[in-house]
């Protein structure tokens, strides 16, 4: 490959409810499989660590990590002296805080994290607090990344605010159940097209309490054509090689002179002040 080119991987796998140890040990055993295949951003389900249908707030706070636990360290520890990044879905507690976080973890430890901004009406969201900062791009070696949770890829802003501050990938960590397959089949290439970057949606499969997830994972390209997809609700991996320089041109030039379009250089920001307004 290629220095502009990367591979990423979708990490489709199961979660044992309320059980971190059981998948701790499946979460290693998945990024040593990833590292033997030479991978540099891989991408696990939303909730990976911890389960995600809780009941309660009270149910769910004895699951919350700190992004300080020397749990993340076995996971950086796994990535040896690869380049390889991971980004793993779990239940984050912070003084009275408890957040639906992501962490991207590589050789030297947590190298970034974010917190679910949108919270949708299902599982554990209902009881969560909602993110605190702003989104930003992390570094995962040379790819720029925009990290996403589940419900939050349904507001197409968070994608184009990703986007605009550099993205070349969106890592989206999500638990879309059955009932949310049009998600799964639509958002990625959409979101991924309307932005010339790349999309990596990691979904869980399995059943969890009423809810059974659908799986579906996939890498959309930037042309929201899906380098990698699956229609499958078994454990598997996806992986694609994604070329950054494609990400980062934003001019599409069909014909030459004639049929010429930039989603970004041809966005006419002043038009759109209704979408700051709360409703």
């Amino acid at each position: 490959m290629n220095q502009q080119t990367k591979r990423v991987a979708a990490v489709q796998m199961d979660v044992a409810f309320a059980d971190i140890d059981h998948n701790a040990q499946q979460i290693l055993a998945k990024i040593a499989t990833v590292k033997a295949d030479g991978v540099d951003l891989a991408v696990f389900p939303e909730c990976a660590l911890t389960g995600y249908c809780f009941e309660s707030r009270e149910e769910a706070l004895p699951l919350g990590l700190s992004i300080d636990d020397p749990l993340f360290d076995s996971f950086a520890a796994a990535c040896g002296d690869s380049d390889l990044h991971v980004i793993i879905g779990f239940l984050e507690i912070e003084g009275d805080k408890l957040f639906n976080s992501q962490a991207m973890i590589n050789r030297s430890g947590v190298v970034g994290s974010y917190r679910k901004i949108h919270l949708p009406g299902v599982g554990v969201d209902r009881f969560l607090d909602p993110g605190d900062r702003e989104f930003s791009i992390q570094s995962a070696g040379e790819i720029r990344v925009g990290m996403a949770i589940c419900y939050d890829s349904s507001f197409p802003e968070t994608a184009r605010v990703l986007g605009l501050h550099g993205a070349d990938v969106i890592a989206l960590s999500t638990n879309w159940p059955v009932a949310a397959r049009r998600t799964a089949e639509i958002v990625p290439p959409a979101r991924s097209m309307e932005n010339h970057l790349y999309f990596i949606a990691a979904n869980r499969v399995g059943t969890e309490r009423t809810f059974e997830f659908c799986g579906m994972s996939s890498i959309a390209g930037p042309d929201g054509v899906m380098v990698a997809e699956t229609d499958s609700d078994k454990e598997l991996i996806l992986t694609a090689d994604i070329d950054l320089s494609i990400a980062r041109n934003k001019q599409i030039v069909r014909t030459p002179g004639k049929h010429v379009i930039d989603r970004f250089a041809d966005r006419q920001p002043e038009r759109y002040t209704i979408i700051g307004e709360k409703k």
